[in-house]
């Protein structure tokens, strides 16, 4: 990260960067953004293909009871990691475990798992409020890109990179059962394997997106930017791309512009209503097209 603090520096200096990329927080929240949005672009669309919007959200508020149990157990409140990880995991395989073996419809099951879990994360909260900054608490529901540290950082590039490792190779398979998992399984796929490996991506990076983009707002950037490229596109791989570009874009924005307008925007808010500003003028575009 020095290397790249000192370049943004090279370029204050020069002059074709603005001053404030001369601080290193803001050096740190545009690298999280350049992370974060392709990948939260790339998944979007297989969540859209999946209709799996509705369970990133239940992952994303999930966040919340992890955190509680995390400090709990005595982690520090700024990164209570371990217990992060853990329940969310947890309550990801159970929900999708659950799912396969219920005759509940699913939007059913994930809000009662939802509703749960924000009961909990509620009640734990409360009994940890004594022990934690009310301001931390704000970051966790809406994202403080600002406040992402070398810490997190490698621990966004360190799932980011496990996330693309499994992801390249696997995303046709993965893109199959999700539109015909009949199909998936003539072809000899094992479509429960690949149903379990798609949901925990969704939640390792849930998981290393909530100090960012917010645990209320995570599921939205799952689900904006590919339902803007799905305005746009009818091809699958232009569908990614676009989706994977207008997430990254998103998140730019929404880091840079309140910063250098000096608004008293959250980083989660802010890069959803880029995202959204991009849905609506794509909707536009479609209505008038059609029209």
């Amino acid at each position: 990260m020095e290397y790249i603090r000192l370049w943004a520096q090279l370029g204050v200096d020069a002059g074709w960067l603005s001053d404030s990329f001369s601080y290193s927080f803001m050096v740190n929240a545009v690298v999280a953004a350049l992370l974060l949005g392709p990948l939260l672009g790339g998944l979007g669309t297989l969540v859209i293909a999946k209709r799996l919007a509705f369970f990133s959200e239940a992952v994303g508020h999930a966040a919340l009871t992890g955190i509680a149990l995390g400090v709990l157990l005595g982690e520090p409140p700024e990164n209570p990691i371990i217990g992060l990880f853990c329940f969310c995991m947890i309550f990801a395989l159970l929900l999708h475990f659950v799912r396969n073996r219920t005759n509940v419809p699913y939007d059913t099951l994930v809000g009662v798992f939802l509703a749960l879990a924000l009961a909990v994360g509620a009640a734990l909260l409360m009994y940890v409020a004594r022990k934690i900054n009310i301001h931390m608490l704000e970051n966790v529901l809406f994202g403080s890109i600002l406040t992402v540290t070398d810490y997190d950082l490698l621990i966004l590039a360190v799932s980011c990179a496990l996330i693309v490792l499994v992801l390249i190779p696997t995303f046709n398979r993965i893109l199959l059962t999700c539109i015909s998992p009949d199909i998936a399984r003539v072809r000899g796929y094992a479509t429960n394997f690949y149903d379990y490996l798609f949901v925990m991506m969704i939640t390792l990076v849930t998981i290393a997106s909530v100090k960012i983009v917010g645990a209320v707002l995570v599921g939205a950037l799952l689900l904006i930017p590919g339902a803007t490229a799905r305005l746009l596109t009818k091809n699958m791989g232009s569908f990614v791309l676009m989706s994977a570009l207008l997430a990254t874009i998103s998140c730019l924005i929404g880091t840079v512009l309140p910063m250098e307008l000096k608004l008293p925007v959250p980083s989660g808010a802010a890069i959803i209503i880029v995202s959204a500003f991009f849905f609506l003028i794509a909707t536009c575009y479609r209505i008038v097209r059609k029209g």
